[in-house]
């Protein structure tokens, strides 16, 4: 077959598609978005009429993966690490459900942060759930990795995680496939009773699922993604975890580890080849990209007595990703890290396009509010994060996604009146829905500015779920429709926007302010679409 040239993103993504993929089903995340798009882009899947769905958020998504899983096809569902909070309940659950049609969850974590709130390690998730993990070291074993996991999903009916991290979604090398093979046929579950977690089914399933460990530990030991390479230099023995295991051997001219190397690609631990391992060498060294998870475990049912270094001993950095500049630190090896990046180059903070709506939108937000103490503006997840930053120094929160109305509101109800929620459309219909109806009942004094923009625009210009639907949700949902304003964040309409704004901050309810003009980005991509279809309908006449 061919080889491409892939991101890990893309490869998973490919690797899907030539396994016999339904459907893929997602809410868009850095550093797991090229997944979703490129199966959305592709012919292949268009052919094969592969379901290629942005869900409303991750939940859903993960819902709608298992109810294809349900009918017997392939599925995967894909999300940033932070996402699968989102996706927790649904997710968890789906381990004592099991799965029918083979069902892999790709969460893409972010060690280091580059665009998140926090580096969480999914694979404490993927363990909390009692279901097999696998984590590749390149884009060929992210591609190798999900013909692998479909079949393993099939084979003990369970959904299977492939975690990820930023470095192997974003970086690119030779992928070679496989023959593709055809979907599955509906194949409904031969008990149908499978996915009815009444207490009785799922005690029944639990226990089920309790009983498979072994089979699942006993599976990574045959695993090819696990190997045990053996050297004859005892004093230190090394496990590699996923990307880890490049960060390692790039400290060395030829690939080749003067210690034992335990390289894990496939979870839960294969606990054999772990204690002979450590069994075998004076200490140990964990290199995982996250969280000590596998520190962690060996220390609690290997512990005796025996050195285990990694993150928690400081060994490695217990925060940010890994890089071979620690890794050669770790291993006593020369300090690899070069020059101080000069500043011509160095880092630049994000901030808001020229011409962005939002600019518009803050300005008068800061305005209306100039007159009140500081500090009552909660925000939310999108490129309006970036009213953080100088000039706007606009919002005063960003914790998880849908979180602005519902600090409003709890603020609001301590006294700080008014209190004013900043959300994005997507971000409303995301998980700002709920936090609006609880503002409504509670008839609290808030005023909510979502900011419509017709887009997800942070993670590259997806649809938005909230398109078109704006003001009948937030009516649907209570608010009164007098107290539903819309505005044009242009420069020409200040005057007239931040008297309406502070009409909403002045009144004792909820009220909502939708800023309504579309992404500067995605407007000028359309308008080269439109401009080249016209040039390619004038050259076809």
């Amino acid at each position: 077959m061919q080889k491409l040239l892939l991101l890990g993103d893309e490869a998973i993504a490919q690797g899907a598609l030539d396994a016999g993929l339904s459907g893929i089903y997602a809410y868009p995340g850095t550093p797991s978005t090229e997944i979703t798009e490129y199966v959305k882009h592709s012919a292949e899947a268009k052919n094969g009429k592969v379901v290629a769905s942005w869900g409303a958020n991750e939940k859903t998504a993960m819902e709608a993966a298992l109810g294809m899983s349900y009918a017997g096809k392939r599925a995967m569902v894909c999300m940033k690490h932070v996402g699968l909070n989102v996706a927790a309940d649904a997710f968890v659950n789906s381990a004592i459900t099991g799965a029918n049609g083979g069902l892999i969850v790709v969460a893409a974590d972010d060690p280091s942060m580059h665009s998140s709130q926090n580096e969480q390690d999914s694979r404490f998730y993927g363990k909390f759930a009692l279901i097999p993990i696998l984590e590749p070291g390149n884009q060929q074993e992210a591609y190798d990795m999900v013909h692998y996991g479909f079949e393993l999903s099939e084979k003990f009916r369970i959904p299977v995680m492939m975690r990820i991290t930023t470095r192997l979604a974003h970086s690119r090398a030779g992928v070679a496939r496989l023959k593709p093979k055809a979907q599955n046929e509906i194949r409904l579950p031969e008990n149908l009773k499978q996915f009815i977690l009444l207490p009785a089914n799922a005690r029944r399933q639990y226990k089920h699922l309790l009983g498979t460990q072994a089979a699942f530990i006993n599976d990574s030991e045959k695993s090819a993604f696990n190997q045990l390479m053996d050297h004859p230099d005892k004093k230190l023995g090394i496990i590699a975890c996923g990307l880890a295991y490049n960060y390692l051997v790039e400290n060395y001219p030829d690939h080749r580890v003067p210690h034992p190397v335990l390289r894990i690609g496939q979870y839960p631990l294969p606990e054999q080849m772990v204690s002979r391992l450590y069994e075998s060498c004076d200490s140990l060294l964990i290199l995982e990209d996250g969280y000590p998870l596998v520190e962690e475990m060996i220390r609690g049912f290997m512990n005796n007595g025996k050195p285990v270094m990694g993150r928690l001993d400081g060994t490695i950095p217990r925060d940010g990703e890994l890089n071979p500049n620690i890794v050669a630190r770790a291993l006593g090896l020369a300090d690899t890290r070069g020059n101080d990046i000069p500043k011509v180059v160095s880092n630049r903070p994000p901030s808001l396009c020229k011409g962005c709506p939002h600019i518009y939108s803050y300005n008068a937000l800061n305005e209306a509010l100039s007159s009140l103490t500081r500090g009552r503006v909660f925000a939310d997840i999108g490129c309006y994060t970036l009213g953080a930053l100088e000039p706007f120094d606009a919002i005063n929160s960003c914790v998880d996604m849908g979180a602005s109305i519902t600090m409003a509101k709890g603020a609001a109800d301590a006294g700080l009146v008014p209190a004013v929620a900043v959300i994005g459309d997507s971000t409303f219909t995301h998980s700002g829905m709920t936090g609006l109806l609880d503002a409504v009942l509670a008839k609290s004094p808030v005023t909510v500015m979502i900011l419509d923009n017709a887009t997800t625009a942070m993670t590259g210009g997806q649809d938005s779920a909230a398109a078109g639907k704006i003001e009948d949700i937030c009516q649907a949902i209570g608010v009164e429709k007098e107290h539903i304003r819309i505005i044009n964040p242009l420069q020409k309409y200040h005057g007239e926007n931040l008297a309406i704004i502070r009409e909403e901050l002045a009144y004792e309810g909820v009220s909502v302010v939708i800023p309504r003009r579309e992404c500067i980005q995605t407007a000028a991509r359309r308008l080269r679409e439109i401009k080249k279809q016209k040039e390619t309908n004038k050259a076809e006449a």
